[in-house]
């Protein structure tokens, strides 16, 4: 195992790792989608990614290498978005949607794998602690301004 593998195996890991962060805080907050799932979702995005560059460095053609990245990302974000589609829920009584917070964390769950193939470790991270800010700071500050307000 040389050390590129070695590399493979620690943006996998950050990859599961930073999607559990983010179920953990959807978890605690009894969410439908929770640890393993967005861990799940952030390891595929970074295991589709790291394919795909490695592929891409086959290639030596920057033109194509382009678009097969283009086509990942676009293919991916495409079935995060099927994912995130399964918890948005629309409610005719109230005319509210439920759902979409959830939603949105899957997608910023596959966006932070991807960062975590891409070696983009101050995206990862900045993304990660703002992404817990808004989804716990936030959250708080929003029953506090508006109690009525039900879970999203």
């Amino acid at each position: 195992m040389g050390e590129a593998d070695i590399l493979i195996i620690l943006k996998l890991l950050a990859a599961a790792a930073v999607g559990g962060v983010l179920g953990l805080s959807r978890d605690l907050s009894e969410q439908p989608i929770g640890m393993r799932t967005l861990a799940l979702v952030s390891l595929g995005a970074a295991a589709v990614s790291i394919s795909a560059l490695r592929q891409i460095d086959i290639l030596h053609q920057p033109d194509a290498a382009s678009r097969v990245m283009q086509g990942i990302v676009q293919g991916l974000m495409v079935g995060v978005g099927f994912i995130g589609a399964g918890v948005i829920l629309r409610d005719t009584s109230t005319n509210r949607v439920h759902g979409l917070t959830t939603a949105t964390t899957v997608w910023i769950a596959a966006a932070l794998g991807i960062g975590c193939a891409l070696g983009e470790w101050l995206v990862v991270f900045v993304g990660l602690v703002l992404a817990l800010i808004i989804l716990i700071v936030l959250k708080r500050f929003e029953r506090r301004v508006s109690p009525e307000m039900e879970k999203h």
